[in-house]
């Protein structure tokens, strides 16, 4: 078997045999994989005058994937987070090439040894109840599509579910009665339940009979009758987001993403109080540390902790100048 033949089909099996069969991994993962390797087989093909399917592992090697790397920041505008997406699943094949090609070692350990690229770390975005409501009063309630859509992000904000698990949910996915909740499969495969807040079970029971579909139909389904994709649902929520704004200044250069949804549904129960624990288990993060970008975005509970700290015979509180002209000197 020659090299060019061993590295396609290195390549195959990582994908059918690895990622497929072995880790189960789910479309998701599959697609963010391929766009991946789609990339870097055309930049490869550009830069050395090979098609892909006569590419040698040896060609791959650490100065091409810097190379790759440095292109995609710099040609296409990729962030530094999502470089390091790309290089993520570069690493992944080369751990699954170290033991399907031992020859290989010296030249996949190098590769290995690229790092990841830091990046600045900016506060999380998200939403005021204020700007919760702007939003949910946005969607035109006279047509089909203004009831589909305000239901969808009365149900995002409440429950923060991913974009992925909003357009993946289907009818029998929810549980109505006592205890009502929606039950999803998230990142990793890891099935989770969500409770309902009962303005959200009054509008999906409103929005059930409406739709009358069957239990394995999509909850929110596009003009076509297929559940809405991840663009559709940004699209929607940035229509949304611009006609709310009219009524809302502080949405005004603000950027709303589905993410934002999320994030917003975990500041209301950090500002409620709910254990950091709860939180983390709720949006269904694998460790605690997610949540820490939460405590730090959140100003009212650095306020709250400022409010604590009294000075000696003080009252609580921020200090505030009394006389105009300290105030004066204050603000600058």
């Amino acid at each position: 078997m020659t090299t060019t033949i061993a590295f396609a089909t290195l390549l195959e099996t990582f994908f059918t045999d690895r990622l497929l069969r072995q880790k189960r991994a789910s479309p998701h993962t599959i697609a963010s994989y391929r766009d991946t390797f789609s990339l870097l087989l055309r930049f490869t093909q550009q830069r050395l005058g090979k098609a892909p399917s006569a590419l040698a592992l040896d060609d791959l090697d650490a100065p091409l994937i810097s190379a790759f790397l440095d292109d995609l920041e710099q040609m296409r505008g990729t962030s530094a987070r999502s470089r390091n997406v790309r290089l993520a699943a570069i690493h992944s094949f080369f751990h699954y090439a170290a033991l399907r090609a031992p020859s290989h070692s010296v030249l996949i350990q190098r590769v290995l040894a690229t790092p990841s690229k830091r990046y600045d770390r900016t506060p999380i975005a998200f939403l005021t109840d204020v700007e919760i409501e702007a939003l949910l009063a946005a969607p035109d309630q006279h047509t089909w599509l203004g009831r589909r859509d305000r239901t969808l992000l009365l149900l995002a904000v409440q429950t923060g579910l991913r974009v992925s698990e909003l357009s993946g949910l289907c009818w029998q996915d929810i549980t109505w009665g006592t205890g009502a909740h929606v039950r999803c499969q998230g990142k990793g495969r890891k099935e989770r339940c969500t409770p309902l807040r009962k303005d959200a079970i009054d509008a999906l029971r409103a929005w059930q009979r409406e739709a009358q579909s069957r239990p394995e139909k999509p909850v929110f389904p596009s003009t076509r009758g297929g559940p809405l994709r991840r663009d559709g649902v940004a699209y929607l929520l940035t229509k949304h987001a611009a006609t709310a704004q009219q009524h809302c200044p502080s949405l005004q250069g603000k950027r709303v993403t589905p993410h934002t949804l999320r994030h917003s549904a975990a500041m209301t129960l950090l500002h409620s109080g709910v254990d950091s624990a709860v939180i983390a288990m709720w949006l269904g993060h694998e460790t605690m540390d997610t949540i820490q970008v939460y405590l730090h975005a959140s100003l009212e509970l650095k306020q709250q902790a400022l409010d604590k700290t009294t000075p000696v015979n003080g009252k609580a509180g921020r200090y505030q100048p009394d006389d105009d002209l300290l105030a004066f000197l204050k603000s600058l």
